[in-house]
């Protein structure tokens, strides 16, 4: 029998240290993916989290009756505002826009997410399933840390990174901001929970060295 891969011990975008800001590129990589807006403590994000995670299980009982067991990856998202300092310093939640996300191994296509959300829908069927779609994210040289602690905990890091780090470097941001928990919210206190925070960046045209990196330009996510 095959050993369970295990995407967080082997994919260069998890690792993560925290207190150290490393560049990397990320390959494209393929999700289950939805969209919503509003508080992540609010009912509408609680009600989209039931729809990624039966189809994920669907797609690891396929792949494991072929004889390619792996763990289901863990959840991530994309977190954005029309006014950026909504999210990166006010934290006003009924501001934020988000799409979670939940990887699918490179070894699953189009159609596997199809035949998986096709049983999901014969079963108990999650209200919002009809929203859930296969993306390519499409990242490239991006900047990440791990942050241990509180969601609420985030600002000062991002703002290091936003403020100091992107432009010391001579880079912009371009895409939205990205995190991957990799500590069970469910049932980690929230001064142990482990976060990777990730930004999309690119290099700054000489125009642009030396000023605030501002807003971030759309991310490309198909």
């Amino acid at each position: 029998m095959n050993d369970k891969v295990d995407l967080k011990r082997t994919l260069d975008p998890f690792r993560a240290r925290v207190g150290e800001l490393r560049l990397l590129d990320v390959p494209d990589l393929s999700y289950l993916a939805l969209d919503g807006h509003g508080d992540p403590a609010g009912e509408a994000f609680a009600e989209a989290l039931l729809a990624p995670y039966p189809v994920a299980y669907a797609l690891k009982l396929a792949s494991k009756g072929r004889g390619r067991d792996y763990v289901v990856p863990p959840l991530e998202g994309l977190w954005w505002a029309e006014d950026m300092e909504a999210f990166t310093s006010r934290r006003d939640k009924s501001q934020w826009s988000w799409t979670l996300l939940l990887m699918v191994p490179d070894w699953l296509g189009a159609s596997d997410v199809d035949q998986a959300m096709a049983r999901v829908a014969h079963r108990a069927r999650p209200s919002r399933l009809d929203d859930l779609e296969h993306r390519t994210l499409s990242e490239g040289r991006c900047v990440q840390t791990l942050h241990v602690g509180s969601f609420d905990d985030e600002a000062d890091v991002l703002a290091q990174l936003h403020h100091e780090f992107v432009p010391r470097h001579g880079l912009r941001l371009t895409g939205r901001h990205h995190e991957v928990y990799l500590s069970d919210v469910r049932r980690t206190p929230p001064a142990r929970r482990r976060t990777i925070l990730r930004q999309p960046v690119r290099q700054a045209r000489s125009d642009e060295r030396g000023r605030s990196s501002g807003t971030p330009d759309r991310h490309k996510l198909t």
